[in-house]
């Protein structure tokens, strides 16, 4: 059997083609393992917050949502700490929480793109009596 005369040359555009194809592929995997790593700093740094803030010697929600802050700053930098912490407290039968809110969005790997999607990270602890 003999190679087909306008068979000569395939082997770049093949590399090219199915490159491009993996290339795209492990950008997204990155991208997903970038999310998952970030929503869960995220909620981590917002559950220990709600954590500081249900200590009964502090016991003010604030507090709390600036000690999020504090700690995504460390984590992921200070474009991502937008923690609150809503003025309507939550209660859960009848024992009153802190709750503490990170509402942000994500980075991207593909930075042309104009913003990422947004991922909101809840944060819950039990006020202690004091």
């Amino acid at each position: 059997m003999r190679p087909l005369a306008y068979d000569h040359g395939a082997a770049p555009v093949d590399f090219v083609l199915v490159g491009s194809l993996l290339t795209l592929l492990f950008l997204g995997v990155a991208q997903v393992a970038i999310d998952y790593h970030v929503r869960n700093v995220l909620a981590a740094c917002a559950a220990e917050g709600a954590r500081y803030a249900a200590n009964a010697d502090i016991a003010d929600p604030q507090a709390g949502a600036d000690r999020t802050n504090e700690l995504i700053t460390e984590s992921l930098g200070a474009a991502y700490a937008h923690a609150i912490a809503p003025d309507p407290q939550d209660s859960v039968n009848g024992a009153p929480v802190v709750t503490v809110v990170v509402h942000t969005r994500l980075p991207l790997l593909a930075w042309f793109l104009p913003a990422g999607p947004t991922v909101t990270a809840t944060g819950h602890a039990l006020l202690e009596p004091g």
